[in-house]
């Protein structure tokens, strides 16, 4: 049997004093929202990983956001068998387990947040309940895991 493993990576929760969070639609997958994501190099810590990913993939930087808690459990999921079987370079990888963080808005009027137009087209506030049910239905069972934990 071939040894199968999870994808580290990290997510970014983004919120605001109302509770709302900053999501992002997907390019590939037009209606579908969610967090900024991404994996973690090779000798690079889940911190420095969420820092860089929110910086790539929304342009906001530490004057935009405070890091308010890291979960301190890592969350997995399997990814469905068709995007396992477009995974890179016979890669055996069947999802991801990730490191969540929680940022808090600095100036909620002047945050103005650019989506990478590779992974996002366009962001928008969304109550975390309405998001959850705009997710790729593979994720959302991770996303409540991490909601439940971390979300009032």
């Amino acid at each position: 049997m071939s040894s199968q493993s999870f994808r580290a990576g990290v997510v970014i929760i983004i919120r605001r004093d109302n509770g709302d969070l900053m999501a992002f639609e997907r390019k590939d997958v037009p209606g579908s929202w969610q967090l900024p994501q991404g994996g973690i190099d090779i000798d690079e810590e889940p911190l420095d990983a969420a820092w860089r990913e929110l910086t790539e993939e929304t342009g906001l930087t530490k004057s935009d956001v405070a890091l308010v808690l890291e979960l301190p459990e890592w969350i997995a999921y399997e990814w469905p068998s068709d995007i396992r079987a477009h995974v890179k370079n016979g890669d055996k990888r069947r999802g991801q387990i990730q490191k969540w963080f929680l940022f808090g808005v600095i100036d909620e009027e002047n945050i103005t947040p650019q989506p990478d137009d590779h992974e996002f087209t366009r962001w928008q506030w969304m109550e975390p309940h309405h998001l959850l049910h705009h997710l790729v239905e593979f994720r959302q069972a991770a996303y409540a895991r991490a909601f439940s934990r971390i979300l009032p």
